[in-house]
């Protein structure tokens, strides 16, 4: 810690003061030799475990090959591959394009950068709570000013922020859709928006799903005013739900949709994938990068598809989802501290509170439980606006005694609180 205060800048967090050595399944080796229960998952990547064998030899495979061409000079399969595959597993029966990226808020801004080409217009819509990554029209999108928008003002124009359904703390699906729709047609104008871009389940914003109406709504108004629908599931994406994209559980067919964090299976990579005649409304040259879709990335990416689709990974991840539930909801019961649990499929948190009446947050009780669970050697990650809630998102593959023996290690720290 002390050569990283000296050789690194002061900006990036970190969330325990512990520094990782390796990584097999749902266990992570530190520098000193402690073994600890991953429930973060690198921030939802490992889905697939950290080291996923089949992975990790797909990646070695191409790096005896070629580790960087450039898409943009010389092009390669594996690269052609990952879209057909995404386009083929993308939810609805439109016909699809992909183009693929680094990094989550790359793929964001693309996104966007489409969606108006596509339309000619300017306007965006995003939402409370929403985090859609640091660069700086996605930092625009964000919503939580401390730490990601704090010191880097102006930010981009022709964004307008929309409420997100929160039942839990009096934010109504009926409610939120009716300013939304409010903002949309009076403030922006309807022949002025681009794009709606939303998460299906909150990410940082503290693993909130989107309200189904309210979902179902967006869809309709988006289809009636000529308005790209954008589904950002980097978080939410490859099987963190119980299924491969949250969407498919709310039924609905985004016009774009935003993928990242376990596509790779730990290696960068994130894709634009959406309905062909939209990906299509950029100039040829107008989209692209150095590095995006980087042969060796896109290699991890396909083994990590080749999962999904062959194995029965989604079926573990549904029943874990069912597993962190029943214990969360009995966690509710018992420790006073919880005012809500929430999530979908094995994307779940607790909502921490000072007094479940008032329901004042409480960002202190997080911080403590999730140093206590490090301390213990179960890795936590906090979320939320007022920074209160706990979110559990361990890989996909974390065995029943590893979760069990995690879970009773923060079910110790509730007891602390």
């Amino acid at each position: 810690m002390a050569r990283r205060k000296l050789a690194v800048a002061r900006g990036p967090y970190q969330a325990t003061p512990l520094f990782a050595a390796s990584g097999e399944g749902a266990l992570v080796t530190d520098v000193d030799g402690n073994q600890l229960i991953d429930l973060s998952a690198g921030i939802g990547v490992v889905n697939v475990g950290h080291c996923e064998k089949s992975v990790v030899a797909a990646v070695k495979a191409q790096a005896e090959k070629g580790l960087h061409f450039s898409f943009n000079t010389l092009p390669y399969e594996p690269y052609i591959s990952v879209c057909e595959a995404l386009n083929r597993l993308a939810p609805g029966k439109s016909p699809k394009k992909s183009f693929l990226a680094n990094s989550g808020a790359e793929a964001v801004e693309n996104a966007v950068k489409i969606a108006r080409a596509a339309t000619g217009r300017q306007g965006v819509i995003c939402f409370d709570h929403a985090f859609h990554g640091r660069t700086y029209l996605a930092m625009t999108l964000t919503s939580k000013v401390k730490p990601y928008k704090t010191g880097f003002a102006p930010f981009n124009a022709e964004v307008y922020r929309a409420p997100y359904p929160y039942p839990y703390r009096g934010v109504t699906a009926d409610e939120a859709y009716e300013q939304f729709e409010t903002l949309a047609l009076t403030q922006v104008g309807a022949g002025h928006l681009a794009a709606v871009i939303i998460e299906p389940v909150l990410g940082e914003g503290g693993f909130l799903p989107c309200t189904p109406s309210f979902f179902k709504k967006l869809r309709e108004f988006c289809t009636t005013h000529g308005a790209v629908l954008i589904a950002d599931e980097i978080q939410s994406g490859f099987g963190r739900t119980g299924t491969l994209f949250a969407c498919e559980q709310f039924s609905i067919e985004p016009d774009i949709i935003v993928s990242a964090k376990g596509l790779g299976g730990g290696m960068p990579i994130s894709a634009v994938t959406g309905k062909a005649a939209i990906m299509d409304g950029p100039i040829e040259g107008g989209i692209g990068g150095t590095f995006g879709g980087n042969p060796v990335s896109c290699a991890a990416a396909l083994a990590t598809i080749a999962l999904f689709e062959k194995g029965d990974i989604l079926k573990k991840a549904d029943a874990l989802g069912d597993s962190l539930l029943r214990t969360l909801l009995s966690w509710k019961e018992r420790f006073p501290v919880i005012g809500d649990v929430r999530g979908l499929g094995p994307m779940l948190a607790i909502e921490l509170v000072k007094d479940r009446k008032t329901k004042e947050p409480n960002p202190e009780a997080a911080k403590a439980l999730s140093h206590y669970t490090y301390e213990h050697g179960v890795v936590t990650l906090t979320a939320g606006t007022y920074g209160n809630c706990l979110r559990l998102l361990p890989p996909l593959v974390i065995t029943d005694e590893q979760l069990a023996e995690a879970l009773g290690v923060v079910e110790e720290g509730l007891k602390t609180l």
